[in-house]
């Protein structure tokens, strides 16, 4: 384990439980070891539509992105 790993892990001893559990979901997802989240079966349309766009190309548009993150703005 390198140093800075090391240094991260100890920090994260420190944390809340949740937020340990929280921060060993992404390392584990960073690792590519994470298992796949469960899609809630009344999101499953969306997700294949979304997915289907991807495939075709259709993204949103960097004006699009802007909008979307601007509304969670307080």
């Amino acid at each position: 384990m390198t140093k800075l790993l090391e240094k991260a892990v100890e920090t994260v001893r420190n944390l809340p439980s949740d937020r340990q559990d929280d921060i060993a979901r992404a390392m584990l997802e960073l690792a590519n070891e994470a298992e796949p989240e469960e899609i809630d079966p009344a999101d499953l349309p969306a997700v294949l539509e979304g997915l289907a766009q991807a495939q075709r190309g259709e993204y949103a548009s960097a004006a699009d992105v802007e909008a979307a993150f601007r509304r969670f703005d307080s």
